[in-house]
């Protein structure tokens, strides 16, 4: 949820500059490579008549080319626009003095594994695994087995409230939703307006690249998060002071715009099957269709229909009430508050023995899959 602060060493002007030393047993030919091929500069060369080392700096980084220094000749990855055009072809070069050049793109390409569906039931009991993570917090994985690491779905718990010790941070992400479970956050994200209170039952998407901060939170919080791809890259951002001096509510971030939705704020409307009503979070149309999430609950009059789905990924937690889910020549499975599930496309299923106060959550890709329903009345 996010990345804590570590406290420095040392003060920012107690060290001057850094650089990179890189073994160099001949000077020219190196030097051309790197300045020449990569486009470094040189600041310093020395002695003038007999150079044993040289500076170079560009792309952000100091290097030094030293004759004297030993050990390996090390790595060094330059992220391109076109790595293809910067290699001539090549994603791999070698220095003369024996440095691995490796060209990636710069752009943000998120790397999907390929999917592996299955059924997925975590349980909330006494038996649950809960693993403790930064400043104390509490994570338990309600997809183990991240459906091939395409997706991770996690029930978070922070006993001890107040000042979260985070940072400006972003992640290359594909998709990335945080639903309040219990409890509150006050959170800050780039270019939507001064920090607001995340309460239970509201819900943010985080678009891919989005700056925010976590800034505090109540004793007891709880939330659900769930991102795709499983693992993904998480970036400091250190110039950026939010929150923004602009409000820029539909900016685009990678053909995502940022959802805060409030439960307070909701209205209900049909759900994908009869008897039950949902409030939609509004993350289908801020994610053009990409993924959907609703809160769901009985409405009137509830049957036992046997429906499937076509989609990539279909999540559900309960939030509250029990109910019983049946599927096809297996026993009927009891969920109750805190119970989670991933049913795979295809697989039949019923939804019976719901309560009055039932309510889960209910996490699609894409956000308009199919519904089929069949002929059973019941499994």
């Amino acid at each position: 949820m996010n990345a804590q602060a570590i406290e420095p060493l040392l003060t920012a002007d107690q060290i001057q500059l850094a650089e990179v030393v890189l073994p160099c047993s001949e000077l020219d030919p190196a030097l051309s490579f790197f300045v020449d091929r990569l486009g470094f500069r040189l600041d310093t060369i020395f002695p003038a008549d007999a150079p044993a080392f040289a500076v170079l700096s560009g792309h952000g980084l100091r290097l030094r080319l030293d004759r004297h220094a030993s050990g390996p000749s090390g790595v060094l990855r330059l992220h391109c626009e076109d790595p293809q055009l910067v290699g001539d072809g090549d994603l791999c070069l070698e220095a003369p003095n024996g440095t691995r050049i490796e060209l990636v793109s710069s752009r943000s390409v998120v790397d999907l594994p390929p999917l592996a569906q299955s059924f997925v039931f975590s349980r909330l009991d006494e038996h649950a695994e809960w693993g403790v993570g930064r400043a104390g917090m509490r994570y338990r994985d309600l997809i183990p087995g991240r459906q091939g690491g395409r997706f991770i779905a996690s029930h978070i718990h922070i006993p001890d409230g107040g000042p979260v010790p985070d940072y400006v941070h972003f992640h290359r992400i594909r998709f990335q939703m945080i639903y309040c479970y219990k409890g509150w956050a006050r959170l800050v994200y780039q270019d939507q307006g001064p920090p607001f209170v995340l309460n239970a039952g509201d819900c943010v998407l985080q678009p891919p690249m989005i700056r925010h901060r976590v800034l505090e939170c109540s004793n007891n919080m709880e939330v659900i998060e769930i991102g795709c791809p499983a693992r993904h890259e998480t970036y400091a951002d250190h110039d950026l002071i939010l929150p923004s001096p602009e409000l820029k509510p539909e900016r685009d971030f990678d053909g995502q715009v940022f959802v805060r939705h409030e439960a307070g704020k909701a209205t209900w409307g049909p759900w994908r099957i009869e008897g039950f009503e949902c409030r939609d979070l509004g993350i289908a149309a801020a994610t053009n269709d990409l993924a959907g999430v609703r809160v769901v609950r009985v409405a009137h009059g509830s049957q036992a229909k046997t429906c499937s789905h076509d989609g990539e990924f279909l999540f559900a937690f309960v939030l509250q009430g029990s109910l019983t889910l049946l599927r096809e020549g297996i026993e009927p499975l009891a969920l109750h508050q805190g119970d989670a599930i991933v049913l795979p496309s295809g697989l039949k299923y019923a939804l019976v023995g719901c309560t009055t106060d039932l309510e889960f959550l209910e996490v699609a890709l894409p956000a308009s899959f199919k519904t089929d329903f069949h002929a059973e009345t019941a499994i």
